[in-house]
């Protein structure tokens, strides 16, 4: 197939074109900076620079391409500091990429007759906040109004209606680990600066960033439809993983600090992932798509990470 995946720079897109490659696709990757081309070309992909936001850029590089399938990768979570206390602000140009981007694409895939599109959406702490600890597709996720996530969430809504609107397929990957995925975080970790809050009940799924590949080029291959959680086995609470990531990473234990300090410290946003979050179950991909994890359990990943 010709595959053509937007933000192939990016955690996922750096692993997803191999895969793609290797499995004898044609692929044309994109980033944002003419200086990461000769990157791209080195992973196999014929590579081109295009701007996201810009409508007659996304249309010119998919109509060269031609592809049988649009891989939607585009976010700018890494360009800044990991800053839950502002998510509406760290998260902004992600949240016009989710947003005016995948409008963009969607607009050059109807223009090209492109016949499958995938998108990348996230699972891992934002279920809906009743119920059991656990999520499936059929849950809805949590839109955490009033809170500084509720735009970022509010864009992963409007990629997902998108999706079903073409019948695509929204692969709602779990907090991402792996080479360069986890860097900030296993910072703080390491300084401390990255307590449990309250109980620490709060659940988070995770996905290393080669399964989250594998899934979507099994979503590719098979031009899959509707939503899928791209979680690992072992939906987990803070209480759990925190203090196993930071054993991994060679770091003393993490502190552990009361409700009402980290709210003034790190925000609503945080006390709620870590004290009231929804992690999601994997069944329907593994059963859907054939998904086979190489890394079951965060507990597996991490140790091997940062080994």
């Amino acid at each position: 197939m010709r595959v053509f995946v937007a933000g192939g720079t990016g955690v996922v897109g750096r692993r997803l074109v191999p895969q793609l490659v290797a499995r004898g696709h044609q692929v044309t990757a994109t980033t944002t900076a003419s200086g990461k081309l000769g990157f791209l070309r080195d992973l196999g992909a014929q590579a081109v620079v295009m701007d996201g936001l810009d409508a007659r850029s996304v249309r010119e590089a998919v109509a060269a391409a031609r592809p049988d399938a649009v891989v939607h990768q585009m976010t700018a979570i890494s360009e800044g500091k990991p800053d839950m206390k502002h998510m509406d602000r760290w998260f902004a140009t992600t949240n016009r990429l989710r947003t005016e981007g995948t409008d963009h694409l969607l607009a050059a895939v109807e223009a090209t007759g492109v016949p499958h599109f995938v998108a990348q959406s996230y699972a891992s702490w934002n279920g809906i906040r009743e119920g059991g600890w656990v999520k499936t597709e059929e849950d809805p996720l949590d839109l955490l109004e009033g809170t500084v996530a509720n735009p970022g969430m509010k864009a992963i809504r409007h990629v997902e209606e998108a999706v079903a609107k073409v019948g695509g397929a929204a692969l709602r990957y779990g907090g991402l680990y792996g080479p360069g995925a986890t860097d900030d975080q296993v910072e703080l970790v390491r300084k401390r600066q990255f307590p449990v809050v309250g109980d620490g009940a709060g659940y988070s799924s995770w996905v290393h960033l080669d399964d989250a590949a594998s899934a979507t080029v099994l979503a590719v291959e098979q031009k899959a439809t509707g939503v899928f959680n791209i979680v690992d086995d072992e939906p987990a609470p803070a209480g759990d993983w925190l203090p196993y990531l930071a054993a991994c990473a060679g770091a003393k234990p993490p502190m552990r600090v009361p409700k009402w300090l980290a709210r003034l410290l790190a925000g609503e946003v945080a006390v709620t992932m870590m004290t009231e979050g929804r992690g999601f179950s994997n069944a329907k991909a593994k059963r859907e798509l054939g998904w086979q994890l190489r890394y079951p359990s965060w507990r597996q990943g991490f140790k091997e990470a940062l080994s």
